[in-house]
This record gives structure tokens, sequence and C-alpha cells, in this order.
């Protein structure tokens, strides 16, 4: 059985406060995790979220359906553009960092991206939206995503 990852990441402001929201899915269970970021990016957020789910698993060997409305990461994984990145050191590329944790993952499990169109009514979809920008409205719980804040200190 398949396992289903639904994502999203939200940006208030890029760079501003940020958070994702994840769903994990698979028979009868389901899980919801969430994060709110002081300082980050939207892409950092999306591609957090797909961390975030598939960090989640328990068991490498997964097959594992990832639905995003993110074509950033979509097209990077599916488009083999991120390959060509790590053979290149990510010279001027962003989330260097991120794309190196999900490369680890990615080679873990079998894994399909689903594109889904954002705001659009796909309940998962929506729900992680509503994960993602409570996450990053909430200053209480914020967390502060280092490796960028090194980048673009706060100021």
């Amino acid at each position: 059985m398949a396992i289903e990852i639904f994502t999203d990441g939200a940006s208030s402001g890029n760079p501003g406060p940020g958070g994702y929201g994840v769903i994990l899915r698979s028979g009868q269970h389901y899980k919801e995790l969430s994060a709110g970021y002081r300082k980050t990016t939207n892409n950092r957020m999306e591609l957090l979220a797909v961390i975030t789910g598939l960090e989640a698993l328990k068991k490498p060997g997964q097959t594992v359906l990832i639905y995003s409305d993110s074509k950033y990461i979509i097209d990077a994984v599916e488009k083999k553009w991120v390959f060509g990145w790590l053979k290149k050191g990510f010279a001027g590329k962003k989330n260097k960092d991120l794309w190196l944790r999900f490369l680890e993952l990615y080679k873990l499990h079998s894994i399909r991206f689903i594109w889904v169109k954002g705001h659009a009514g796909h309940p998962e979809n929506e729900r992680c939206d509503q994960l993602a920008v409570a996450a990053s409205q909430n200053k209480q719980t914020w967390l502060i995503d280092t490796v960028f804040e090194a980048e673009c200190p706060v100021g």
C-alpha cells in the first residue's frame, strides 16, 4: 500500500515568517505535522514540508506518493534538474542544505510526485495550507532556520 504525503509551505514576505504543513495518510493511518519559522522563504518551506513528511516514515523501501503545489520541487526532481545541481555542487543554487537532505531521503523510497493546483479546493492541499499559515503566524512556537538566517540575518 502506498503512503500518501500531502505538503504545502507558506511565507509572509519572501523572506519573512513561514511555515509548512504535512499530511501523511496510509490506510486508516492519518497524521498532521507543521512548524513555523521566524525568517525563511516559501520555497524553503515547500521543500521542508516534503522532507518532514519523508523523515516521518518509519522504514525504508516505501512506495510514496507526494502531492505538492510546488512546481519548484516537482520540476527539480521530475525533470532531474536537482541531480545536475548536485553534480555542480549546487553552484548558484539556493537551498543546498535542504536539497542534500531531501536527496538522502529520496534514495530510501520509491517516490512519485503529483502536482496539485494550489488554492483550488483540493481538500488535503487546503488543510496543509491552513497548517502552514497557522504555524507561520504563531510567534510563540517559531523555530530558527539557522542555515537561512546565517545567509540572510534577521535585521
